[in-house]
């Protein structure tokens, strides 16, 4: 085993693989951009080392400085994580030459399945099925439309370089073809610098099932069953999970003995998953082999008591595989899923977000529950990386056990500062499709409405609730003051709206997650309300809150709130949904509107990468002005309503804040 290691990554894949590392005693190295200066995988580690600006390209894509570092420190092998160069052969190569051991296959196998045409070919030579497609060299765009034609459509491009969803287009019809090609070429280069694409068939409604596999120096490979990621949004893998519950004994079998036969032709040595496309009637065809350990891996490790990145460690030693993992499959136990929260809006087309953490509550973790985050409250979301905050992952004994364990989870999850995808992943556990395992990979896509936006029939339930505990709040807040003054006992001390000879009434205005302001007249105090909901009375008895919950009985029926409150917001959640609020003065002056689409600003923080106007031009409503790049993102940005431009005030290459104005309409146009 090694003294020390150095982590190539970042965030929460360089603090798992630190953790592991400190259980087993060995001494961790880690490198960071200037952007990760105060990141926790810095904090973490015995040692840090900066290697750069906070662009991918200046420091974790600069694998001279990556070894340079891991010379410096006396570390004996380089850990890559995920992303970033854990797939890049040069880079394995390189590790080799400076004497270093690195943690996965060699650059060998890596060529030769890190690209997926060449993985594709090769499968397709040892006899496991593979898609119709094209994989040549030539991509001369001539070429490829000729391809396209030939493969019939819908098909899908794919960066043959590189994964995490990034890189990949369906066209479904010929007219399409030029334009997802340029945008999936461009996305590629920026991502894996590599701009190669490969053409598929693409398999309606299919499932993504994939087989981890390990490979020893001394001729074993296995595999450690299989996941299933088919909940994904935009080629993104949303929900992984462990077993599959669309596999079948027969199919697992057949799968498992492919993706092991796979390893074995390769002689691959360490952690790789052979990721199949499964059609409806159970037909596969390999689809990729990613050469590195998955963003998933924790299911795996839930069911199977294993810890891959020690077994990861061991084989990288020289050690064997254990030889209880060679007699025969191995065995799962009971039911593991993990969902990823990201600081992202679902609401505005999942924009990424970013900024600073101010409030992070995640439940704590037990023997059902495992958190893997990269941050904690007070750091920040940058616009560099991927905008992860956690990936919780569930565990007991059977697929209703975990999803009711992960239901628990998220209800006590609370972000405040960039805006976050919990309320998305609480309606993703709950929906039919899941509950149900008919999902496929494109239902997301198909149905997105299902899982996002405000929920009409329980709004004004949930109203009710957040007035009732912004009331109670009050009240509490007013006798605190009132103790601390020199007259306790004064009314003019209390928060219940008092009046001479009759009960008084307070307007509580709280603005909901879609910007809709709501006034709500209340009576009474001390948990006992009358309110009065755009015309609806609820009478409110027994109102209190302990702790984070908040009780009482709405119209004599009793309800239940979990609560997060300060003094801007108001969260609650009814053990079902969760609903946001901020408050509002309860009196205001709405403003008149002033043309605001007169303009076209950047949604976040990020670089231009395309400009497709230029000042003068008439464009159209709805027409592509320019594409940004954020959080390992492309974000189209077009035109608000037909108009002239009077100003472009962005260049290709330029990085810009959230909100800066790129484009300018003219005003004086008749509307």
């Amino acid at each position: 085993m090694f003294d020390t290691i150095l982590i190539a990554n970042r965030g929460e894949i360089a603090c798992r693989v630190i953790r592991t590392c400190r259980r087993l005693g060995i001494r961790t190295v880690a490198v960071y951009s200037s952007a990760d200066a105060d990141a926790q995988h810095v904090r973490q580690a015995d040692v840090a080392v900066a290697i750069g600006g906070p662009r991918p390209a200046d420091s974790y894509l600069r694998g001279d400085a990556i070894i340079a570092a891991a010379l410096a420190t006396g570390a004996q092998a380089i850990h890559p994580g995920y992303g970033f160069l854990s797939e890049n052969a040069d880079f394995a190569d390189a590790v080799d030459a400076a004497g270093l051991v690195f943690i996965g296959p060699s650059g060998e196998s890596m060529r030769r399945m890190g690209s997926k045409a060449g993985a594709k070919e090769l499968m397709a030579a040892h006899g496991v099925p593979v898609v119709p497609g094209y994989t040549g060299e030539d991509q001369d765009p001539a070429r490829l439309a000729d391809e396209a034609a030939r493969i019939g459509f819908p098909l899908m491009i794919k960066a043959a370089y590189g994964g995490g969803g990034k890189g990949m287009r369906i066209v479904r019809e010929a007219g399409e073809f030029a334009g997802l090609l340029e945008s999936c070429q461009r996305e590629a280069r920026n991502a894996f610098g590599r701009d190669r694409v490969l053409l598929e068939r693409y398999v309606e409604k299919p499932r993504h099932i994939e087989f981890q596999v390990f490979g020893d120096s001394h001729g074993h490979a296995i595999h450690l069953n299989e996941r299933e990621c088919s909940a994904q949004r935009r080629y993104q893998k949303v929900l992984e999970e462990t077993p599959s519950p669309f596999v079948t004994p027969a199919l697992r079998a057949a799968m498992g003995e492919a993706a092991v036969a796979a390893a074995r032709a390769l002689d691959y040595v360490n952690a790789g998953t052979v990721e199949f496309i499964v059609g409806q009637a159970g037909d596969f065809y390999f689809m990729e082999i990613n050469t590195r350990l998955q963003v998933e891996h924790p299911v795996t490790e839930c069911v199977t008591g294993l810890d891959l990145v020690e077994l990861q460690l061991r084989v990288a030693a020289g050690e064997p595989l254990p030889a209880h993992l060679l007699d025969g499959p191995v065995a799962a136990n009971g039911h593991a899923i993990e969902l990823r929260l990201y600081a992202e809006d679902p609401d505005q087309g999942f924009l990424p977000g970013s900024g600073r953490i101010d409030t992070l509550r995640l439940p704590p973790p037990d023997t059902h529950l495992r958190i893997d985050a990269g941050v904690v409250e007070g750091d920040t979301v940058t616009i560099f990386y991927d905008p992860m905050i956690a990936k919780l992952i569930v565990h007991d004994r059977d697929r209703p056990a975990a999803l009711q364990r992960m239901r628990e989870a998220l209800a006590a999850i609370d972000v405040v500062g960039p805006k976050s995808n919990v309320a998305f992943l609480e309606r993703l556990v709950r929906h039919p499709a899941v509950v149900e395992a008919r999902i496929d990979t494109g239902y997301l896509d198909r149905h997105l409405d299902e899982f996002v936006g405000t929920d009409a029939e329980h709004a004004d339930d949930a109203l009710a609730a957040a007035v009732v505990a912004s009331l109670l709040d009050e009240e509490a807040l007013a006798v605190r003051s009132a103790r601390a003054s020199g007259d306790p006992h004064s009314p003019w001390g209390r928060a219940d709206g008092w009046r001479a000879g009759h009960r008084g009434k307070r307007v509580v205005a709280l603005v909901d997650g879609a910007g809709n302001r709501h006034e709500v007249a209340a009576l009474g105090a001390s948990g006992d309300y009358r309110l009065d909901l755009a015309g609806r009375s609820i009478d409110v008895a027994g109102a209190r809150i302990v702790g984070d919950i908040l009780s009482g009985r709405y119209n004599g029926e009793g309800r239940r709130h979990r609560l997060f409150a300060d003094a801007d917001r108001v969260v609650v959640h009814d053990g079902m949904r969760r609903s946001s609020y901020t408050h509002a003065p309860a009196f205001f002056v709405a403003a008149a509107k002033t043309g605001g689409e007169d303009r076209v600003k950047a949604p976040m923080p990020g670089r231009i990468v395309v400009v497709r106007c230029a000042t003068g031009d008439a464009v159209a409503e709805g027409q592509e002005l320019l594409v940004m790049e954020a959080m390992k993102m492309e974000l189209t940005l077009r035109a608000p309503r037909a108009g002239t431009l009077e100003a472009v005030q962005a260049a290709a290459g330029d990085f810009v804040e959230a909100d800066a104005v790129l484009v300018r309409f003219a005003t004086d146009e008749a509307r």
